[in-house]
């Protein structure tokens, strides 16, 4: 709880927090994140598939997910951030009708809320007529449906006596894409991957506990991708910083976008100096290592700068000054 209401007291008023959970504790966290931030500034509970195999040791259920919940310092002036689209994305767009205007795919026109215009019938171009299904109606009026037609934004299949559909353009389609609430470990990694992440800039002793909940890096880009833009020299805090995900996963994505953001890490583990600290360093650095020392292109050892601080007032003091 004080974690959360220092927290909350460091956010923007556009600010946004993730927190990270498992079934055990999820009720609890949600009613106490409720309770410091508002039952209206909960945005989404999140669900991050975990594992890519199940568990077949498993005494009831194979654990496959944790769940992340998304409250905002204030949901009415925080907007998430589109999601890059990807190639697998836009592939479904196709053209076989050479439309000038370019790619497109079909999309349903029928809807199941109630329309009082949305009750007729039309004909396609071999003559066969189409009548909206009981229980659905058509998106649009006659007269917006014989419009559509008019622009051939409307597809009657190859053969032209398929139910009709909307032809939605790639060029008119959102820049990016609106994120979902289930995030699929192909698309931002598994437990596995986070080991595999931290194992591959450091090595340390006494690993069990660690690599038990450490995060991949993707994932935490996919958080940062929602809530940074690129361009905005953003702050990103994470006070749970265990071995240094956060700080690594800013790194990379501001090396992949060009991005501003910057990270403070607080941690007061027993992995700071064994673990965090050096990863910290030899992802910031890169390959650029000798004899375990950073080395710039000049062969200067860089100076990589923490502070152990004693109390929150110290905390915000170094931010400030900063």
């Amino acid at each position: 709880e004080d974690r959360l209401k220092l927290g909350r007291d460091l956010l923007l008023e556009d600010g946004v927090i993730f927190a990270s959970i498992d079934d055990n504790e999820y009720a609890r966290l949600k009613q106490l994140a409720d309770s410091v931030f508002g039952e209206h500034n909960f945005v989404a509970t999140v669900i991050w598939q975990k594992v890519y195999a199940p568990k077949n040791t498993a005494r009831h259920f194979s654990e496959d997910h944790d769940f992340i919940l998304v409250h905002a310092k204030d949901a009415e002036t925080w907007t998430p951030c589109l999601l890059p689209r990807t190639a697998e994305a836009d592939a479904r767009y196709i053209n076989p009708d050479d439309d000038p205007r370019g790619p497109w795919k079909p999309d349903n026109l029928l809807a199941r809320n109630p329309y009082s215009k949305g009750h007729y019938e039309v004909v396609g171009p071999t003559g066969k007529r189409f009548r909206n299904p009981t229980g659905s109606y058509w998106r649009g009026s006659k007269e917006k449906f014989d419009d559509l037609e008019r622009d051939d934004r409307i597809w009657w299949g190859e053969s032209g006596g398929n139910m009709p559909a909307l032809k939605r353009f790639l060029s008119e389609v959102k820049a990016g894409i609106v994120p979902q609430t289930l995030w699929k470990y192909d698309e931002v990694g598994h437990t596995q991957d986070a080991k595999k992440d931290l194992l591959a800039v450091v090595t340390f002793e006494r690993t069990e506990d660690v690599l038990n909940t450490v995060k991949p890096t993707h994932l935490i880009q996919r958080m940062l991708q929602i809530s940074t833009t690129p361009g905005a020299p953003t702050w990103v805090v994470d006070f749970f910083a265990g071995s240094g995900t956060t700080a690594h996963a800013v790194m990379d994505l501001n090396r992949e976008d060009d991005g501003r953001r910057r990270y403070v890490l607080v941690e007061m583990g027993d992995y700071f100096d064994t673990m965090l600290k050096l990863r910290v360093q030899r992802v910031a650095f890169s390959a650029n290592w000798k004899d375990n020392i950073p080395q710039d292109q000049d062969g200067m050892s860089h100076v990589f700068k923490y502070q152990r601080i004693e109390s929150y007032e110290d905390a915000l003091n170094n931010i400030r000054v900063r």
